[in-house]
């Protein structure tokens, strides 16, 4: 029997290879088996990808000075750019809802580009504003920017082929990022922190409160009653937001250069510009606990969609991530076709060994992709894969 010792190890939430040849196979006119981990898909945009939306098949990623590129992510192993814009500006973030895609294009204000076809895609409107447009949020008939120095921006898209601005608030540092959640605008304005703006009168937006990050905040996400901020060195900041007149920070969780977060259920997914993308578990703010991570090369924004997690990672565009949720892992097997193959498991690798057998069998096509339900075994899982061949 011919045995390939490529061993998948399954780390916390993501994936790394961990493979080694074992001596004294046995020689065969056969390509020997292996198996290896589907961690990742993407495309490599233009530019520099800095911001990411996903709505439906499509990813929408703000691509600095080449614009609007939409990335067909159905098939996140072979990502294909359907079409794009590119804006008069530099887009640095996007928002979509509807059939729209609205570009914060930095100099350029907010851009509206109408996306139904994503093959077409094509303006239709938009609005100057008098910062520089870092960020945006759609919600209702508003799309509420982050404009650098002017603040915060709030310009009714109810018709996109006449945006008008109707209010906002010029913060006291830089706005850098925007989430809206009810009445409430959460600006992370760069030295100034959290800034939390009633914007239930877009006419009359009102600051109510805040928090002092202490770190330059780039980034902010909502969900409950929590804020969550990514602010630069000091990592992921927690800021309970029950009493928007009396935010609190409960906990963090450090890191290098965190420049945006996203929140799906019990995690948040922090964006680190110099060490990829953190998992880190805040079903208990007051003791966040990071539990997984991938290594990119210049992380700037993440979402959170179906399943899948998606970096904007600069020069090397978007990345496609697997959430694990539930948690599940693929792999996938390369073997000889017309011969049975065997992929077993085991957990941990400490002798004595013990493989256990998840599947025999001989498909028609090669490479076979094998999804396991089953691999959250303890709260921090580890699990090796291996495949043989007789």
């Amino acid at each position: 029997m011919k045995t390939n010792r490529h061993l998948t190890r399954l780390a916390p939430f993501l994936a790394v290879l961990a493979a080694y040849l074992a001596a004294g196979l046995a020689a065969t006119h056969a390509a020997q088996p292996s198996v290896e981990a589907l961690l990742k898909g993407g495309y490599n945009t233009s530019d520099f990808a800095g911001d990411v939306a996903v709505s439906g098949n499509y990813a929408y990623v703000a691509d600095h000075d080449s614009g609007l590129q939409v990335i067909d992510v159905s098939n996140p192993a072979n990502c294909v750019r359907v079409g794009g814009y590119d804006t008069s500006g530099s887009a640095f973030g996007v928002a979509v809802s509807g059939n729209y895609a609205y570009v914060a294009d930095y100099g350029a204000g907010l851009q509206v580009i109408d996306v139904s076809d994503p093959t077409n895609c094509v303006r239709v409107g938009g609005y100057d504003t008098s910062g520089l447009a870092r960020s945006v949020q759609v919600l209702g008939n508003y799309a509420y920017v982050a404009d650098s120095e002017a603040g915060l921006q709030v310009i009714d898209v109810s018709n996109p082929a006449n945006c008008v601005r109707v209010g906002g608030y010029n913060t006291s540092g830089s706005a850098q990022s925007v989430a809206v959640a009810g009445n409430y605008a959460y600006v992370a304005d760069r030295t100034s922190g959290l800034q939390v703006i009633d914007v239930s009168n877009p006419a009359n937006c009102v600051r109510v409160g805040g928090y002092d990050t202490s770190e330059r905040a780039y980034g902010v996400a909502v969900s409950g009653n929590y804020a969550y901020v990514a602010a630069y060195t000091n990592g992921l900041q927690v800021i309970d937001v029950s009493n928007p007149a009396n935010c609190v920070r409960l906990g963090g969780f450090d890191t290098s250069d965190a420049r945006r977060v996203a929140v799906s259920g019990n995690y948040a997914y922090v964006a680190d510009s110099t060490a990829g993308l953190h998992v880190i578990d805040v079903s208990n703010p007051a003791n966040c606990v990071r539990v997984g991570g991938y290594v990119t090369s210049n992380a700037r924004a993440v979402a959170v969609a179906a399943g899948r997690i998606y970096v904007a990672d600069g020069t090397n565009g978007l990345v496609v991530l697997p959430t694990l949720a539930n948690v599940q892992f693929t792999v996938r097997v390369e073997a000889t076709l017309g011969v049975p193959f065997t992929l077993e498991t085991a957990t941990p690798l400490n002798a004595p060994i013990t493989w256990t057998s998840l599947l025999t069998t001989n498909v028609p096509a090669m490479p076979f992709d094998y999804v396991d339900f089953d691999v959250k075994l303890t709260n921090k899982p580890q699990k090796f894969y291996r495949v043989r061949q007789p």
